[in-house]
């Protein structure tokens, strides 16, 4: 027998947590057939097989957090272990799992994390799907029935944020400069708005590149990043996720709207690549979308800075005439006082609000 231990996944994750198997015990598979899905503190991502050959056991079932470098499948070897049929009894038989049977749910991983939203026990759950798997309508049946209803370890993405957010608390000395722009020359329903903003950072970071650092707090050095790799917070039903756009400098519109669209997407379907999340220069939170003026944000180290884009309103503003009626775009920029001044952190400010004032 040999054994197929969890790969190291990047991004220096520890362990994963495993959504569905691919295959059964007994199945034969090939190499780099989709073996498993696991849910990481970023991405649902497959693991395939690493070889050819006849599945004796799964060492993991749905649910389970695995450590990276853990076993969690079992190939049987031997005469048998790479034909496509059974051909008499297996010369060797692993030890029976012990204990009492259990419910081991299947279900998708957006269904897991509606019954987590819901507060409901999927173990608990009889599914009503194909084979048995679990759906939304049990889900809604369970909770609507009053249970089963326990508390819930966070995981996934709201495992990874609130250690995340614990840790920025732990490090990053933040202040917060709020200003606005008045965008009244260009803005209509149909402004691309997020693209706007992103070229105003790409000017921002280039007047005040300071706030384009990665910080070494431990060994008090930081270091100054000539391209700026933004990334992008995206609200999903698991939690916060934040692709990266790449070398948002060198793109024009329509490919940063492109790139975009296609970060947006994959994050919300989990299927965002671990490359696309890796290593952020600055971010951008365009919050204003769903609702709020202003915000102090959170800096996850080792950025140094964090763009807040609050709800476009019209106010009215001194003019000539007396007073006019005037969009006005609130920007916010939290950055860390340990690394970035003041007077930085205002010019980055004002670069930006110049730029969101152009008519093109």
């Amino acid at each position: 027998m040999s054994r197929f231990a969890l790969p190291d996944l990047g991004e220096g994750l520890q362990e994963a947590e495993i959504v569905a198997w691919h295959v059964a015990e007994g199945d034969h598979v090939v190499v780099d057939q989709p073996l498993v899905s696991v849910e990481t503190e970023k991405a649902v991502v497959e693991v395939p097989s690493p070889q050819a050959g006849r599945i004796a056991q799964l060492l993991a079932k749905p649910g389970d957090r695995v450590k990276v470098g853990a076993p969690i499948v079992v190939f049987e070897e031997g005469a048998h272990a790479d034909t496509g049929t059974v051909v008499g009894e297996l010369a060797e038989k692993l030890p029976e799992r012990s204990g009492p049977a259990e419910h081991h749910a299947v279900a998708s991983p957006v269904v897991r994390a509606f019954a987590r939203e819901r507060g409901v026990d999927l173990a608990q759950v009889a599914g009503s799907g194909p084979g048995g798997a679990v759906t939304r309508a049990d889900i809604e049946r369970a909770a609507a029935q009053g249970g089963p209803v326990v508390g819930e370890p966070l995981k996934g993405v709201r495992r990874a944020m609130a250690v995340n957010m614990a840790r920025a608390h732990a490090e990053v000395v933040p202040a917060t400069v709020w200003d606005q722009a008045d965008v009244e020359v260009w803005w209509s329903p149909q402004t691309d708005v997020s693209v706007r903003l992103i070229r105003a950072i790409t000017v921002a970071c280039a007047a005040a590149p300071a706030l384009n650092v990665h910080y070494d707090g431990k060994a008090m050095m930081r270091r100054l990043l000539p391209q700026v790799d933004l990334g992008i917070a995206v609200d999903t039903e698991d939690g916060l996720i934040v692709p990266v756009l790449r070398d948002i400098g060198h793109q024009d519109s329509v490919g940063l709207r492109r790139a975009l669209d296609a970060l947006k997407t994959a994050a919300r379907e989990r299927k965002v690549a671990l490359a696309d999340l890796r290593n952020p220069t600055i971010t951008l939170s365009n919050f204003g979308t769903l609702a709020g003026r202003h915000a102090a944000l959170v800096i996850l180290p080792p950025q140094v800075a964090i763009v807040g884009a609050g709800r476009i309103d019209t106010q009215a503003v001194p003019s000539q005439e007396g007073v006019a009626f005037r969009h006005m775009l609130p920007i916010s920029l939290t950055f860390d006082h340990r690394v970035v001044t003041g007077g930085e952190a205002a010019r980055f400010v004002r670069a930006m609000i110049e730029d969101l004032q152009r008519d093109s």
